[in-house]
């Protein structure tokens, strides 16, 4: 393929890695269960296409998340894979106690800015939610495992609104001072602009959160990921969450719409020059197979335009 056109841009990273969330985040948010035989086919297409941390699963309670009721199932079907890392969401001791019984070395916490998401989400106020992983985070290092903490709800609440920016950043620095690896900041409702992005990413340094800790993760509600993406690869961030096909959304936030599909990010990041590893037709065709299993098109437009050419 000789487009897009590779045209750097002064001050951006040489690389990005993607953590890829289509697994997980992606298929959390299907009204159908996807069998478990689809989902660790679909992981190791998104491995074979370069993508080296794929997000694997939940160990949350079923009742909570149906969709992802077979993670004691799908884990052991894709932990082979060499030179893949495969984080898993736990919400507390007992899904720790399941990830590590079954090998797991990278493991995602999953917190809330704001008090009306972490009562909605996790059924607690946003301190109670953060007691939990207290001692989920110190133990999970112990094990030897690497954790990542997300906050949801960085830019935006659909009940609170604007959320404030000295109120996510005391959630982040909570997740740090626990023994977080790395934040993951989330744009759950898709609502963030690039200059609040550039104003949240100078607060946390400010506060003396490190950008190297720092990922990124948005959704496209108002068609703003890609913006958002770019003005935190300008302040330095190297770490972007995005979804194969643009799969997903949020299952207690019904504003939410998909991730940033992973297939688009990689068309910008091609085109100003940056290394992501990932092999964009091969990733093309595992999202347009995975569509072909859900039974409708993909949302991504780089997987709809590149798809349509090959017809």
């Amino acid at each position: 393929m000789t487009l897009p056109m590779t045209v750097p841009a002064p001050g951006l990273p040489a690389r990005v890695r993607i953590h890829e969330v289509g697994a997980r985040d992606g298929l959390q948010n299907e009204k159908s269960t996807v069998p478990t035989e689809v989902k660790a086919e679909f992981i190791r297409r998104l491995a074979a296409a370069g993508l080296t941390t794929i997000e694997a699963t939940s160990f949350v309670h079923p009742k909570w998340v149906p969709q992802l009721a077979d993670a004691e199932q799908l884990f052991p079907l894709v932990s082979d894979l060499q030179g893949v890392e495969l984080p898993v969401l736990v919400p507390n001791d007992r899904g720790l106690d399941r990830a590590l019984a079954l090998g797991a070395r990278r493991i995602a916490v999953f917190a809330s800015a704001t008090e009306s998401f972490a009562k909605a989400n996790l059924n607690r106020t946003l301190d109670e939610s953060l007691a939990v992983f207290e001692p989920v985070v110190p133990r999970a290092k112990d094990e030897g495992a690497q954790v990542r903490g997300y906050v949801s709800m960085c830019f935006g609440d659909p009940w609170e609104g604007a959320v404030p920016l000295p109120q996510v950043v005391r959630v982040c620095k909570a997740l740090v001072a626990m023994g977080c690896d790395e934040l993951s900041l989330g744009d759950t409702i898709g609502v963030a602009t690039p200059g609040h992005v550039r104003a949240l990413l100078s607060e946390l340094n400010e506060e003396g959160v490190p950008t190297d800790v720092i990922g990124v993760h948005f959704h496209d509600t108002y068609g703003q990921a890609l913006a958002n993406t770019y003005a935190a690869l300008q302040h330095g961030v190297t770490t972007v969450d995005a979804s194969a096909g643009g799969l997903g959304g949020c299952p207690y936030a019904k504003s939410a719409t998909g991730n940033l599909a992973t297939e688009d990010l990689v068309w910008m990041l091609r085109g100003l020059g940056i290394d992501t590893g990932v092999d964009l037709g091969h990733l093309v065709a595992t999202s347009a197979w995975m569509a072909g299993h859900l039974g409708r098109p993909s949302p991504s437009r780089t997987v709809r335009a590149l798809s349509h050419k090959e017809q």
